[in-house]
């Protein structure tokens, strides 16, 4: 991710930092000393745009805190996500950031100005959607993330 994105989408500070593992209880285990304790979630499959098709996607997901930095751990399970490209590519670790927008699909347009595409994406509910943005040459993914219900709707289970 490159300041130019930062500045040009006047985004706020990282909010979550996301780690893929094959296996997130074990993941746990290893780094709650490092980032205290975890609340486990299996979330069953929901539909996902991904690379231009519909897809069902599930993902076994843990969250922490560090401060203000949400953490992250997400084991794929089933279906088509940038996190099993990660993982067949032979890689575990971090692997995206996640930035807080007003209205994702202007922040969207306003990344793919810059080069970015929406690699994966879905709206959950009315003012809860996310966008997964790559380009080309950049480390790591960075999602976009529309919480309108800041953290209070959870629908389905996702937050």
């Amino acid at each position: 991710m490159t300041d130019e994105l930062r500045t040009q989408l006047d985004l706020g500070p990282m909010d979550q930092v996301g780690f893929v593992f094959h296996d997130v209880k074990a993941a746990i285990e290893r780094y709650q000393g490092v980032f205290g304790p975890f609340s486990y979630h299996e979330f069953d499959a929901y539909e996902y745009n991904y690379r231009g098709q519909r897809e069902p996607c599930r993902l076994n997901i843990a969250f922490a805190r560090s401060g203000d930095i949400e953490i992250e751990f997400i084991e794929w399970v089933s279906g088509g996500s940038p996190h099993k490209e990660f993982l067949d590519a032979g890689r575990e670790g971090m692997h995206h950031v996640r930035f807080k927008v007003a209205e994702l699909k202007t922040a969207v347009a306003g990344a793919e100005g810059l080069g970015y595409r929406a690699i994966w994406h879905t709206q959950f509910a009315e003012g809860l959607a996310v966008a997964y943005m790559e380009r080309e040459g950049d480390p790591v993914i960075v999602e976009l993330f529309e919480d309108k219900h800041n953290g209070k709707v959870v629908p389905d289970g996702i937050s």
